[in-house]
């Protein structure tokens, strides 16, 4: 299976890119098409061992930078790695499309290149819950302004993933609010209450407050983009300051640290569960093709999580049925 990677999409690039696909093709023999500068990427692919692997490059001249605006820097920079990668995406050249780069950028390329007209496209992230399990947040910050009826559209793309991602037949859809009653909440939370109550394909356990979520009681829990990019990067920081407590009160002397190497064992766990280089990237739910968007700040082990990650989702079988979901809600 090919998945195609933005090679210029990091911080840091392109060596997390190819450091990433190298280690996808390695371990996992997924073949990777590295789009970007060709007179770049390829002597440094070749000095870090990749070129016996099944990992191609296509040549794109340009690059989003992340400080570039979205709408505008595309337009100047027609070649650029992000839109190339995903009109190889819309020829059938991948099963996937992988960037860690601008994310708005993404979002607008996608828009653009792979649009579905009466849908708006969503991220959806999954996140740790009690006993091991996830559930999946959607949206995470493609839409900072929401409809009720695009919250609802949220609520099945997420239900989908989640099917397919989770392994959960009927996926639990909540609605993320400031208080578990059907009249809490604000106007949009409100509105689309009743949407989700009334719609028969959907499992709709009602409004859910971030304590429930993260105690296992929902698989999907749908919010509006500004909202669920707030919730994620405050549960990214948090998990990892109570994770630095940890460590440093693990290790402040002697005593601690020979308890720390005892314990050892039992925090792996619960540090790869919190391990954002796990997932590596999120898809975006909702256009005509499989992407996936990362973290600018990556490494080559986030990268090669986001390439095992989309590849795992597009075997799945999970865009046909999606597109079959989408087809419904255009009905």
């Amino acid at each position: 299976m090919k998945i195609i990677l933005d090679a210029m999409g990091t911080d840091n690039y392109p060596d997390p890119e190819i450091g990433g696909a190298i280690m996808a093709a390695q371990s996992d023999g997924i073949e990777v098409i590295l789009v970007g500068d060709e007179p770049v990427l390829q002597p440094k692919l070749q000095a870090a061992g990749g070129a016996n692997l099944p990992i191609t490059i296509h040549h794109a001249s340009q690059v989003l930078e992340m400080t570039d605006k979205p709408v505008e820097a595309t337009r100047k920079k027609p070649d650029n790695s992000m839109a190339v990668g995903m009109q190889l995406l819309e020829k059938g050249e991948g099963a996937a499309f992988v960037t860690m780069g601008n994310s708005g950028a993404a979002m607008f390329n996608a828009s653009r290149i792979l649009r579905v007209r009466g849908i708006r496209p969503a991220l959806a992230v999954p996140l740790p819950a009690r006993n091991g399990s996830k559930f999946i947040v959607i949206d995470n910050g493609a839409n900072v302004e929401c409809r009720p009826e695009h919250l609802v559209q949220f609520a099945k793309m997420g239900s989908v993933y989640a099917q397919k991602y989770l392994h959960i037949a009927q996926p639990r859809v909540g609605l993320l609010a400031n208080g578990e009653e059907e009249g809490k909440g604000n106007a949009l939370v409100k509105e689309t209450h009743p949407l989700m109550k009334a719609d028969t394909t959907i499992h709709f356990v009602g409004n859910i407050e971030p304590k429930e979520a993260f105690a296992g009681d929902v698989d999907v829990l749908v919010t509006d983009g500004f909202t669920g990019n707030i919730m994620l990067k405050t549960t990214e920081t948090v998990a990892l300051m109570i994770y630095g407590f940890l460590k440093e009160a693990l290790t402040a002397n002697l005593i601690s640290t020979l308890g720390a190497l005892l314990i050892k064992p039992a925090l792996k766990p619960m540090k790869s569960m919190l391990d954002p280089n796990e997932i590596g990237a999120a898809p975006l739910l909702g256009v005509n093709g499989l992407v996936f968007t990362g973290h600018g700040r990556s490494d080559a082990d986030a990268v090669a999580g986001a390439l095992r990650s989309a590849s795992k989702l597009a075997a799945s079988g999970i865009l046909e049925q999606m597109q079959k979901v989408i087809a419904e809600i255009l009905e």
